[in-house]
């Protein structure tokens, strides 16, 4: 049963208009938080989602901004602890996939990809951490990809989500002083609308026979963020139905 256990907490999703993004956004205002999300390009679905969490009840704030952009970003963990007055929760979730094998790609494409999968979750570290105090919740959402790249093409997003594993761990250490906790979330093949076209693929790969609901990474996300998780720290953790067992 859903509890209202973040009631007077403020947390950020980087992200959050869609995909696991949104939903982690639904789940923390569900246990409520009050929710800041930032989106690139999808302005209608953030408007969707902030009024969707409004209705029920809930606090919700949209911002755009790129998080190929530090200044962007550093700006957005700014606002939202300007609007809600603290900022206890920190959820790095954005970041893209462009795929091509190793003897083709591109200069162009693989700084892309360090900037938003990798750089961003370092600056929205260090940014969600000078407005935190003491017991915030840090989480990274990276990929399975990190253990298991599977298949060709996958190169340079599986050493991005691989690198979130090292940042995590340091990240963790640094800021055990101010019992912040830093955490990571390696997600299997999960039902979005993005890969929703490869479900018949995932049931021959993953041992449960299924990919993951969007809901089921929130719920763990929820956790890592709550009290209860105070001695999880430094954990990179995968939810994948088996996918790597």
């Amino acid at each position: 049963m859903q509890t209202k256990s973040f009631k007077g907490k403020v947390a950020l999703v980087t992200g959050g208009s869609r995909g696991i993004g949104a939903g982690i956004v639904r789940r923390l205002a569900a246990d409520g938080a009050s929710v800041a999300f930032t989106y690139s390009s999808s302005p209608e679905k953030a408007l969707e989602l902030v009024r969707e969490i409004e209705s029920e009840g809930g606090k919700a704030l949209s911002l755009k901004a790129d998080s190929g952009s530090a200044e962007e970003l550093r700006a957005a963990v700014a606002r939202t602890a300007e609007a809600f007055g603290t900022l206890d929760i920190f959820v790095s979730n954005a970041g893209i996939l462009t795929g091509g094998t190793i003897d083709t790609y591109s200069l162009e494409d693989f700084d892309r990809m360090v900037a938003i999968n990798v750089r961003a979750a370092f600056v929205g570290i260090q940014a969600a951490a000078q407005e935190m105090n003491a017991g915030g919740r840090i989480v990274i959402i990276g990929s399975c990809t990190a253990i298991r790249t599977a298949v060709p093409g996958a190169s340079v997003y599986s050493m991005t989500k691989a690198a979130l594993v090292g940042l995590v761990r340091g990240a963790a250490i640094d800021l055990a002083p101010r019992a912040i906790t830093v955490n990571n979330v390696q997600p299997g093949p999960t039902a979005t609308d993005m890969s929703s076209a490869h479900a018949e693929l995932a049931k021959t790969l993953i041992p449960l026979k299924r990919m993951g609901d969007v809901s089921e990474v929130a719920s763990f996300v929820s956790y890592l963020a709550s009290e209860e998780a105070g001695f999880i720290t430094g954990a990179s953790l995968t939810i994948d139905g088996g996918y790597v067992a």
